[in-house]
């Protein structure tokens, strides 16, 4: 049997369920208090020492250590307690749905997991934020203990060290961020373009937060609810009105994102025409929208720098292909860590396990000075005492210290 035998890992994620659905493995309640006495149940109704739960929008995961195998019987109970209105069809396949890990196989799939190589999203260190949250949030509510402790320490090291030894979250995935990394790249006309946002949405929401990131304060927001774009307006600190105002803007433009709820193009030729009133300079258009908002001819008929959603969607598949490349050169960081783990582990429990030797020792130390040679210790002179009580406690600390050292030489 393995030494790392009681890590066990139940999990579902959205390589077997869809995103939906993973939900109905969640414990149900509200919040820190569902987690404390939802685990709480767990480990009273299974005999669990220790367990961690972490919870996101596309995997739940039950990090546990506990003596013993888990048969397909305990998942199904486990399961059943954790939500009572699963259906018995489910719980009776609970196999299909549920994937499980026991020693080393947990430990690696805890240290892919915080370092995004498991992740919906490859290379996304969102998943290395949830799980530290996750640890934190059950040590605090006094569900962890020292052997959950043990490998938080090792996958936050874990995950570091993949982050820092390989590009495995350099390439940026999202559209958004795409758009912005394209924008970066173009020669602007002036350090403070003037930009229009249309749509108030949250992909919009998200390109406010990266202007006001980067310091762009010239900012107008197009929106068909005013009440939006106003909250928009005070989050990014710009100026609000209403689309209809659009044919009003007299070419004060230099920059354009929109992506709005409409399934059809929101400026077609005719309100470019107008909103232009005459000016000739380029003007870059960012159309984050699907369906596209702006009309083909707007990009045909005038002096446009159009980027569309499909050209940032093609970049987003070459750099996730370019992390999961990455993903093999993580590996072998990932088994390094995980032989390091196993060696940690089996230290920390000899540490623990010769923890009660000094008080044994002095125990017996004691037991033959009160009781055993009580009687003949008496008879000795001062001297001859003296030298007796030097020799126990010389004893006492070799004798302490023989198993430390011999413990040590083993496991190295």
């Amino acid at each position: 049997m393995s030494v790392l035998e009681p890590y066990k890992v139940l999990t579902v994620t959205h390589h077997n369920l869809n995103v939906q659905d993973i939900g109905h493995f969640y414990l149900k309640g509200g919040n820190e208090q569902r987690v404390s006495d939802g685990i709480s149940r767990l480990k009273e109704t299974f005999g669990i020492d220790e367990c961690q739960y972490l919870e996101t929008c596309n995997r739940v995961t039950y990090l546990i250590y506990k003596q013993g195998p888990i048969s397909s019987d305990f998942l199904e109970s486990f399961f059943q307690v954790v939500n009572p209105r699963l259906e018995a069809v489910v719980l009776g396949d609970i196999s299909r749905f549920v994937t499980y890990y026991e020693g080393s196989e947990a430990i690696q799939h805890i240290f892919e997991l915080a370092s995004s190589m498991d992740s919906l999203v490859v290379g996304e260190r969102e998943i290395f934020r949830q799980y530290r949250l996750s640890y934190d949030k059950c040590r605090d509510l006094k569900l962890v203990g020292d052997n959950l402790r043990l490998l938080e320490k090792a996958t936050v090291n874990a995950a570091k060290a993949v982050y820092n030894s390989t590009k495995i979250g350099e390439k940026p995935l999202s559209i958004v961020s795409l758009a912005m990394a394209a924008l970066q790249k173009k020669p602007l006309v002036t350090p403070q373009p003037r930009i229009v946002l249309i749509g108030a949405g949250e992909t919009n929401a998200l390109v406010g937060k990266f202007l006001k990131k980067y310091s762009y304060t010239d900012i107008k927001i197009y929106n068909r609810s005013l009440h939006n774009a106003e909250e928009l307006s005070r989050e990014v600190g710009a100026h609000s009105y209403h689309i209809n105002e659009l044919s009003n803007i007299n070419g004060a433009f230099d920059i354009i994102f929109i992506c709005t709820s409409a399934n059809k193009e929101v400026i077609d030729e005719k309100l470019y025409a107008e909103m232009l009133q005459g000016d000739q300079s380029e003007k870059i258009i960012i159309d984050l929208a699907v369906p596209r908002n702006i009309a083909p001819e707007v990009v045909e008929q005038h002096h446009v720098d159009y980027i569309d959603i499909e050209s940032l969607r093609i970049i987003s598949e070459k750099n996730l292909e370019a992390r999961k490349m990455e993903v093999i050169k993580a590996k072998p960081i990932i088994e390094k860590k995980l032989q390091k783990f196993k060696l940690h582990f089996q230290q920390r429990q000899i540490e623990k396990a010769l923890n009660t030797v000094p008080q044994a020792v002095k125990a017996v130390k004691s037991r033959a000075i009160d009781q055993v040679y009580k009687d003949r210790l008496a008879d000795l002179d001062d001297n001859s005492k003296a030298l007796v009580m030097e020799m126990m406690d010389y004893m006492e600390k070799k004798c302490v210290s023989i198993p430390i050292k011999l413990a040590k030489s083993v496991i190295n």
